[in-house]
């Protein structure tokens, strides 16, 4: 009988998210305008950097690697939980954009608001379920590289979402403001 470790259930979402964001890739439309090349660069630095300290086994600086939850908790279990939970959300919302959706910071050709599934209740809601996946993914870790790489992708998605957000004001102007004052920026409510 197979027999999976924790660290191979919590990474399934992961490799699901990573298959699915490959294959969606190739069902968008055409794009109408796009963000400059350095502010991309730098956004994938960025998340390249996190990842790396989440994934990694082996970094150069030893305090990265010291716990910060005792080894022998109930914490990887709700961390699993949540990086499933933060996976799907992301889904969710790539799904929801449907041909919308880009990597970069751009407005499509035909472009629209998209103000359903998650995006009715939060604008940015693939960063939010990411953000709860890497949380759920530290939980897991229980050391302090993880908590670095929930904030260097806060910082990223933030700045990314500013982006995005002065993209879709200057294309869909008041329609635009008026579905910013119903929704969350990264969570409903906030």
């Amino acid at each position: 009988m197979l027999s999976l470790s924790l660290h191979q259930i919590e990474m399934i979402p992961w490799y699901s998210f990573g298959a699915f964001w490959l294959l969606a890739a190739f069902r968008v439309k055409p794009t109408k305008s796009i963000e400059p090349a350095a502010a991309r660069i730098f956004t994938v630095v960025l998340l390249a950097t996190a990842f790396y300290l989440m994934f990694s086994r082996e970094l150069p600086f030893v305090w990265l690697n010291r716990r910060f939850i005792p080894a022998n908790s109930a914490f990887p279990e709700v961390g699993t939980a949540l990086t499933y939970v933060g996976v799907a959300i992301a889904i969710w919302a790539r799904v929801a954009l449907g041909s919308n959706w880009s990597a970069r910071v751009m407005v499509k050709e035909g472009h629209e608001l998209v103000r359903s599934g998650p995006y009715a209740y939060v604008r940015h809601p693939i960063y939010t379920g990411l953000l709860l996946a890497i949380t759920g993914t530290t939980l897991i870790i229980g050391e302090w590289r993880g908590v670095i790489a929930i904030i260097i992708v806060t910082v990223a998605h933030s700045l990314k979402a500013k982006r995005e957000e002065a993209a879709m004001n200057a294309e869909f102007g008041e329609t635009y403001q008026q579905y910013r004052k119903t929704t969350g920026f990264l969570f409903p409510g906030l």
